[in-house]
């Protein structure tokens, strides 16, 4: 890469120390930065790059990318070019001149449904009843533990993979997460049932968990990679003849749903979920179909008509 290859490097460095932003970001800055300078190879200095290139650059990834990819790849542009701006790495800013706007097609988040839900953690509680090892039991104890913090908490897979064992504290109950940014939350654990699986797995991989640090190990006393809880999802969906695929991500969307459907006001969903900003909350606005035909059904003034 020749394109103001010190410049970006510079200017991840910039991203995790002074901005705090965590290693998936920074790989996506990396990645995007790296995608626009190689569609430049000619120019080699930042102060050559024109509003007219961007805007060409932009128009290349709309013709190439879902609106979702496009709008982030233009973004993280937009941002280093605004840090190379304040530095004084250029005098003037390309994106100046440009006007960005397009529409971003509403893709609701998928959910699990509750029934669907109640027939995997069963699926996964069985497996321990009928594991014949200690190795199979110790597995589906963590493996329960897992899923039951996910839909518990709404937590993201990645905070659940980095949370350390003094994150969780079963006596008072709660769980303290480190989300997007290092924006610090406390969650507390509400249900009986969550808490004696979570203090049993604690208990039982006590060793494990003090070798790695984690709360989440694996037998071998590592921490708990996301891709072996994906797999251990796609296991257990099999066993329980579950077709739908099942991410991990989708029991956060499901514990944001279904506190909705129970009329949580939605300022208190952003707080638990670790949002920054209430628009990006809303989206589960639109999921809750089941609570809409109820409202329409029983309060709607057309009920009560005499005709």
């Amino acid at each position: 890469m020749k394109l103001h290859d010190t410049q970006i490097t510079n200017y991840l460095a910039f991203c995790k120390s002074q901005k705090c932003l965590d290693d998936k970001t920074i790989r996506a800055y990396k990645i995007d930065l790296t995608h626009f300078a190689s569609t430049m190879p000619a120019v080699t200095s930042l102060y050559d790059i024109t509003s007219r290139q961007i805007e060409s650059y932009i128009a290349h990834l709309h013709s190439i990318y879902k609106p979702k990819t496009a709008k982030r790849k233009i973004a993280s542009l937009k941002a280093f070019f605004h840090y190379c701006e304040f530095y004084e790495f250029i005098e003037r800013n390309p994106f100046d001149k440009i006007q960005i706007r397009f529409r971003e097609p509403v893709i609701l988040p998928k959910t699990i449904p509750l029934q669907t839900l109640e027939l995997f953690l069963s699926t996964i509680y069985n497996q321990r009843q009928l594991a014949t090892t200690s190795y199979q039991q110790k597995n589906a104890l963590r493996d329960a533990a897992v899923i039951e913090l996910l839909f518990a908490t709404g937590i993201r897979i990645s905070e659940l993979c980095s949370l350390k064992s003094c994150d969780v504290n079963l006596n008072d109950n709660f769980v303290l997460i480190y989300g997007k940014g290092s924006k610090e939350r406390k969650l507390q654990i509400g249900n009986d049932n969550v808490l004696k699986t979570l203090n049993e797995y604690k208990n039982t991989f006590s060793k494990e968990i003090e070798n790695c640090g984690h709360f989440f190990a694996n037998q071998s006393g590592k921490p708990l990679s996301d891709q072996s809880v994906r797999r251990m999802i796609q296991k257990y969906a099999s066993l329980a003849g579950i077709d739908q695929h099942i991410t991990p991500h989708m029991f956060r969307h499901t514990f944001a749903s279904s506190l909705l459907d129970a009329d949580v006001d939605i300022r208190y969903i952003q707080e638990m979920l670790g949002h920054s900003s209430i628009t990006t909350t809303q989206i589960y606005t639109h999921v809750t179909l089941a609570k809409q035909k109820m409202i329409l059904t029983t309060k709607h003034p057309r009920n009560g008509f005499s005709i």
